[in-house]
């Protein structure tokens, strides 16, 4: 069975969405979503980047991310998919919680079910690339993989930090 997931409010699986309420704290900064770290990323070491970081919500931090009259690093095309990832990684690492959902999607495929994008979802044709969803499962395969993980014997997965993370509210 393929799992699909659009919007962050979606249960069980809206927590796979960028715009889920799902902090991280990476580079010396708390993130209030993944959504956030991502865009900012195109303009690391900026002003805008840090009015990004303190966007009201993850539609805003998306918009200020798109704006085209900034000028993004010349890298961006080439470092994109690593930024996800490395975003994706913190979150279902810092968020037990949520780690246990994707841990639970077994071996399932998952896909982010939007038509409007081509590369981080299915598409409008349903051929997309679907680089989200296959980062999830990239993330699935390597929780699973980490010793003291949830789902590992032993381990109750209590929704506590994992690794040292802190999770804030």
């Amino acid at each position: 069975m393929t799992i699909y997931f659009h919007g962050a409010d979606e249960v069980p699986y809206g927590c796979f969405s960028n715009f889920s309420a799902h902090g991280v704290d990476l580079d010396g900064h708390w993130w209030p979503t993944t959504e956030h770290y991502f865009q900012a990323q195109k303009f690391t070491g900026t002003r805008h980047a840090e009015l990004i970081r303190r966007a009201g919500t993850p539609l805003r931090a998306a918009e200020l991310g798109r704006d085209r009259s900034k000028p993004m690093r010349r890298d961006w095309e080439r470092v994109k998919d690593d930024v996800m990832r490395r975003a994706v990684a913190a979150k279902f690492r810092t968020h037990a919680d949520i780690g246990a959902i994707l841990l639970a999607t077994g071996d399932e495929e998952i896909v982010e079910d939007t038509t409007s994008d081509h590369y981080w979802g299915r598409g409008r044709t349903g051929t997309g690339r679907n680089v989200l969803g296959r980062i999830l499962m990239r993330t699935r395969s390597h929780l699973l993989a980490e010793p003291g993980e949830p789902g590992e014997p032993g381990e109750a997965g209590d929704g506590r930090a994992r690794r040292g993370h802190v999770i804030r509210p």
